[in-house]
């Protein structure tokens, strides 16, 4: 009660202190639950039109998908096995870890139809699971970011110490590298590659420092895969900062560079592959890829597919309400 006294006319301070540290939230319709609720009435007229409205704009958007991805033009060429010499085509791994062994292989592109530039490289891999989860935490992303933590290598065992001192950058992720090179020629013209802008723009700001240097690397008895150069930064080796970006599925391909020249259609490129990283050991695969690119991207029918199914099916339920609201009303 508001103003309790006690007997003596007094104010209680127990009455004052109890209504001070009530708990009970301030009145409103929020907390009360009384605010106005929208309650729609699904009415047939607009499960029809709603059913009808995705399907008008998802058929267009995945006929509009499924033909750029369409127009996309790829050569695909897998030379893991054709590069192997005759002599070790029982023995591939022998071959790949014999470091006398001559590893050039000389291939010969035929170019489908006209690609405008840039024709983007890429190598992919297949049954290699970057996704292993001993082989992701292999790394100390505290290292890669500044000078100071380099010494920040207990994530990285086996790849974390040689001779006493840190290897930067540790851990099996940097460790395996990849270290296959490709030089391409038309009409025994030398075509360059562009290997700039290929890394994330933020893991080259924000994942890899600029005053980190590679210390140690590739120095031990087993040799994972490529080596960097140590007088060049982490953030400025983009071959390392696409491979330390891990990817989801077995098969994958990761960005090599850029030619930023037009190859005609019917121009045949000769590819020479220095065929260095091991995929034998674990019965990969290896592939060059040479792609255009369109506004959705690289060659990808699945989105296209997708939304041509979701409007198809709209539709159909569009159809079946109609006809179900003809033929039999409520």
């Amino acid at each position: 009660m508001r103003g309790a006294k006690s007997s003596d006319g007094v104010d209680d301070p127990s009455t004052s202190s109890a209504k001070k540290n009530s708990e009970k939230p301030k009145y409103s319709r929020f907390t009360q639950q009384e605010l106005s609720a929208c309650k729609p009435i699904l009415t047939p007229g607009l499960v029809i039109a709603s059913f009808t409205i995705f399907g008008v704009v998802f058929l267009p958007l995945g006929l509009a998908s499924l033909f750029a991805s369409q127009s996309v033009v790829e050569i695909v060429d897998r030379y893991d096995k054709d590069c192997v010499p005759g002599s070790f085509s029982n023995t591939p791994l022998e071959y790949i870890q014999n470091s006398k062994a001559d590893k050039t292989c000389t291939r010969k592109l035929t170019v489908p139809k006209q690609m405008k530039n840039p024709v983007y490289i890429y190598y992919q891999l297949d049954n290699f699971y970057q996704n292993h989860r001993r082989y992701v935490r292999s790394r100390s992303d505290k290292q890669l970011q500044s000078k100071n933590s380099e010494n920040v290598v207990s994530a990285c065992s086996p790849e974390d110490i040689e001779n006493g001192k840190p290897i930067v950058p540790c851990g099996l992720v940097a460790w395996s590298l990849f270290n296959d090179t490709y030089v391409f020629k038309v009409a025994n013209k030398a075509l360059d590659v562009n290997k700039k802008d290929i890394a994330w723009k933020s893991d080259k700001e924000h994942k890899f420092g600029s005053d980190v240097y590679p210390k140690n690397f590739q120095t031990g008895d087993l040799i994972g895969g490529g080596t960097l150069n140590s007088s060049i930064p982490l953030s400025e080796q983009e071959d390392l900062i696409v491979w330390m970006r891990t990817a989801a599925l077995p098969t994958f391909r990761k960005l090599y560079g850029k030619i930023e020249a037009d190859l005609q259609a019917n121009d045949e490129i000769e590819v020479q592959i220095q065929n260095n990283y091991n995929s034998y050991g674990y019965g990969g695969k290896k592939t060059l890829v040479l792609s255009t690119t369109t506004w959705i991207g690289g060659k990808n029918d699945f989105l296209g597919i997708a939304y041509l199914c979701i409007g198809g099916l709209n539709l159909l339920l569009a159809i079946g309400f109609i006809l179900i609201y003809v033929f039999k009303p409520r």
